[in-house]
Parts: C-alpha cells; sequence; structure tokens
C-alpha cells in the first residue's frame, strides 16, 4: 500500500502503460482517476479498478477539458496527490505526416506537439493548483528514450519528448523555489511492447521478425512491458522519492547506455 490515500490523475490511462500504471496505482492503495479521449476504454479499466477508480474523459491538448477535469477532482476529492502526464502520440497513424525533418507536414508536427508537449505543459499547470494544498505531491512526465536521441523520421515525436524532458526540470525548480510540497520527475520508456508500435510491427510473421530484431539491439535482450514503466512510476509518486526531483529515468533494457560498448560474449 506504497500508495494508500493518494490521489492520483493518469492521463491516457485507456491503454497501454496508463492501463498498466492505474492498476498497479490502484492495486497500491491510491484513489485513481483514469482519463482519456477513448471513454469506451477508459470506463472498461476504471470498471475493472472497482470503487478505487473512476473515469472522466480528458482530451489533453485542450485547456477547456483540464478546466473542467480540474473542477471536477476538486469538487469530489478535494485536490490532488499525483499526476501522471502519460498522454501521448507517435503521430504516423494520427496524422498525414510525413514527419522527417525535410518534407515534414507542419499541421502534423503541431498535433503531436498538441498532444505531446501542450498535453504535459497544460498538466502541470492545473496540477499544480489542485496539489498545493497535498502534504506531498508528485508529478510524474512520461517522456520517451526519443526525447534524448533523435529519431530521423519521427521529429514531431522526438522534438515532443525532449521539449518535455526540459519542462520537467523547469516545473520542479518551479515548485521548489516556492516551496510547493510537489516533485516533478520524468520517465523515458524505450522499446516498451504497447499499441503505439503497432504502425512500426506490421503483422504475423512481420511483426513476430520485427520484434526479434529490436529485442536482438536491447542490451538486455527484450523489448519490455508497461508494468516495467508503472514501477518505476510508483517510486516516484510515492514518498520514498521525497528527495527525488528534476531527474530523468530511463526504462529502457540498457539501450542508452550505449551496448555498442558491451564486449562480445566470447571475450567475457
Amino acid at each position: 500500500m506504497r500508495l494508500k490515500g493518494k490521489r492520483v490523475l493518469v492521463t491516457g490511462a485507456a491503454r497501454g502503460i496508463g492501463e498498466s500504471i492505474a492498476e498497479l496505482f490502484a492495486a497500491e492503495g491510491a484513489m485513481v482517476i483514469v482519463s482519456d479521449i477513448q471513454d469506451e476504454l477508459g470506463q472498461k479499466v476504471a470498471a475493472k479498478l472497482g470503487e478505487c477508480a473512476r473515469y472522466i474523459h480528458l482530451d489533453v491538448s485542450k485547456e477547456d477539458d483540464w478546466i473542467e477535469a480540474s473542477r471536477q477532482i476538486s469538487a469530489e476529492y478535494g485536490g490532488l496527490d499525483v499526476l501522471v502526464n502519460n498522454a501521448g502520440i507517435a503521430g504516423i497513424l494520427e496524422t498525414s505526416g510525413p514527419h522527417d525533418p525535410e518534407n515534414l507536414d507542419i499541421d502534423s508536427w503541431h498535433a503531436v506537439h498538441q498532444v505531446n508537449l501542450d498535453g504535459v505543459a497544460l498538466g502541470c499547470k492545473y496540477g499544480i493548483r489542485l496539489m498545493k494544498a497535498s502534504l506531498s505531491a508528485s508529478i510524474v512526465n512520461i517522456s520517451s528514450r526519443s526525447g534524448i536521441i533523435g529519431i530521423p523520421f519521427a521529429t514531431a515525436y522526438a522534438s515532443s519528448k525532449a521539449a518535455v524532458r526540459n519542462h520537467t526540470k523547469s516545473v520542479a525548480l518551479y515548485c521548489a523555489e516556492k516551496h510547493y510540497p510537489i516533485r516533478c520527475n520524468s520517465i523515458h520508456p524505450g522499446a516498451i511492447y504497447t499499441p503505439i508500435w503497432d504502425a512500426m510491427l506490421g503483422e504475423g510473421e512481420q511483426r513476430e521478425r520485427a520484434i526479434e530484431v529490436i529485442a536482438s539491439e536491447i542490451p538486455l535482450g527484450t523489448m519490455g512491458e508497461p508494468k516495467d514503466v508503472a514501477y518505476a512510476a510508483l517510486y516516484l509518486a510515492s514518498d520514498e522519492a521525497k528527495y527525488v526531483t528534476g531527474i530523468e529515468m530511463n526504462i529502457d533494457g540498457g539501450i542508452l547506455a550505449g551496448s555498442s560498448a558491451s564486449p562480445p560474449s566470447d571475450d567475457v
């Protein structure tokens, strides 16, 4: 019960990493507010979690939605203790593209940033207001490995996640300077097997082969699971991380450690 009594909002919680975070947080004693734009899936997640959860519609790119969500949370729960800004899109399926730096479609670029970056900025804005009265609060922003390295054919996604990485640090320092009881940290998943990969993996044998190729390039030899990210979020959300703010936590099987530096197995 590491989050017993904590009031938690998770965005993009209808599936994937967000769903896994909502499930784990509820199991650890939190009251979880599941939010998404996929209402049917989100309601199913909340129903599965039982009395400790409820669902609200929230398009993170729209400030009016954040205002309404804040009103509901304040009226029903009196505030918030944990916010997980998880909602995000790759843009490959959701926009017309293209996304490479030479040919990028500016409307697609803006659409990705509106969800991935504006959504986090608005989440932090309204989250801070809901958290100032908390005894111990935490904002966890889900960035990406792509926010640290370049992605030639997904420049909008990489750019937006890099901005989340930096905004997290600004929020952390702002809250510290204001003496708010709010910490803010980012998580950078890499190669986590979620629906966001569907457009890149294909189907059937092609999908299996693609997963094998990706896994072969990861030091730990396998793609991660959504729960791997959820456990990292659990630590940052809990009071165990009371002295942790402004950090970036990589959950990537060792990719960013530099797999090219690993010695061949016959030399070990």
